[in-house]
């Protein structure tokens, strides 16, 4: 069962052919005298170019499952594929290094360095990847900031920001080391309506104009509704995709 906003961009051509993220028979439980199952036997394709929305109720397992796919939990069963490759067997290193260059993650609440400018919390990803200079660094991550809106705020700290600006810092972060893949945690669920609005458009531009892979775990139907595909959970387990 699938289930598309009413005017999918461009992006929602079979962009199931070029998997990028692949979870097979994933289950994750959190072990105790109890055990508890977050999420069960999910099978799911992402492809490029989507706008993929998880939705489900409070406790339903949206994300837990996202931050397996973004590899930030590892599930107790099954495997998630990234760029086709397997990642059940790498280390740490090996993982974070497919995070660090593939995945860009943005969460509900921002996550920025308090202490850190905007512009100096947007190279934090491409110091740890460590394939540019610092020059390099700071000039990507100030035509980020500018690209946001932000240009006059690269300096700022995040205390001096907006809660819509310092959310679009995260965005920017998020896209510092040009990954091909947006993992969003309810990067709206902390804003106002006005700054949620921007934020979602800034994510759907990402995939309509940036060619990225955006999924968003979201409460918002409304938003939800807007996105290419929703992939409903319900007590740990995907029932409309």
């Amino acid at each position: 069962m699938s289930e598309t906003h009413t005017e999918p961009g461009p992006q929602a051509r079979a962009a199931v052919a070029e998997a990028l993220i692949r979870a097979r028979s994933v289950t994750r439980i959190l072990p105790g005298i109890v055990p508890v199952t977050l999420v069960h036997d999910i099978d799911l394709t992402i492809g490029a170019r989507e706008f993929v929305g998880i939705t489900g109720t409070s406790g339903s397992g949206k994300s837990s499952l996202l931050y397996l796919l973004g590899l930030l939990d590892l599930p107790t069963s099954g495997e998630v594929l990234i760029g086709g490759r397997a990642t059940a067997h790498m280390d740490e290193a090996e993982r974070a290094r497919i995070r660090l260059s593939m995945l860009g993650f943005v969460f509900q609440f921002h996550f920025l360095l308090p202490e850190f400018s905007s512009l100096d919390n947007v190279t934090l990803p491409m110091k740890a990847l460590g394939t540019l200079s610092e020059d390099a660094m700071r000039q990507r991550a100030a035509a980020l900031l500018a690209s946001l809106g932000l240009a006059e705020h690269a300096l700022k700290r995040p205390d001096q920001l907006s809660g819509g600006q310092r959310q679009r810092v995260a965005v920017a972060r998020a896209l510092a080391n040009d990954p091909p893949v947006i993992l969003a945690d309810e990067p709206t669920g902390s804003l106002d309506s006005k700054s949620s609005e921007q934020v979602f458009l800034i994510l759907r531009d990402l995939v309509d104009k940036g060619g990225k892979t955006v999924v968003a775990v979201t409460h918002d139907l409304g938003l939800a509704e807007r996105m290419d595909r929703r992939v409903r959970l319900d007590d740990g387990g995907i029932v409309a995709n």
